[in-house]
């Protein structure tokens, strides 16, 4: 089991944990960038440089970029840590950011995981009150996602194209997710 520092949880789910990242945990993310099957879900081609020279990236970006107040490390509840998740294209003015999952650990697909600590993200976003809609990107073909986005409180809302893929655009605005969270709190 994962030592767990409570000042690095960022949201609680039912199943997860959203924490900061953490140095150590570049070797899973080396693992899930050069995985051709994970590649695919996000329109991307596998990284193919070699661990020294991701590590040393991955290590300056984590000290001198917001990467760490933005990317974040989901842990399943045995403290195993199973993907990321994240908000990025924050536009302070419109008070939106687009926002990623990805459930890097097979063994934990189609447990509700993703849904899980997406939800707990969403709720903490909103709460702090600096966004006031979400919005993501997913690949057409990728039905198992959009089902777990809309469990989320995502909604599809258009369409874009990026080098041959169609991507199906959804979105969550504070208005709609937080009275609904705050009714269920209460009942």
């Amino acid at each position: 089991m994962t030592e767990r520092y409570f000042d690095d949880v960022v949201a609680r789910g039912q199943r997860t944990v959203v924490r900061r990242k953490r140095l150590a945990d570049v070797h899973d993310e080396f693992r899930w960038r050069t995985d051709p099957e994970l590649a695919h879900f996000d329109a991307s081609r596998p990284a193919q440089t070699p661990f020294a020279n991701y590590e040393r990236n991955w290590a300056f970006d984590f000290r001198f970029t917001d990467m760490p107040r933005r990317s974040f490390a989901i842990e399943a509840e045995n403290g195993r840590h199973i993907g990321n998740v994240m908000y990025y294209n924050y536009d302070q003015s419109r008070c939106e950011a687009e926002i990623g999952i990805s459930i890097g650990e097979r063994d934990y697909w189609d447990g509700g995981y993703g849904t899980d600590a997406l939800v707990a993200l969403v709720r903490v976003l909103f709460a702090e009150g600096a966004v006031e809609r979400l919005y993501l990107h997913t690949l057409d073909w990728n039905t198992r996602a959009q089902r777990s986005f809309q469990k989320a409180g995502f909604h599809e809302s258009g369409t874009s194209w990026r080098d041959g893929h169609t991507f199906i655009m959804m979105e969550v605005r504070r208005d709609y997710i937080l009275p609904r969270a705050l009714v269920r709190a209460t009942a």
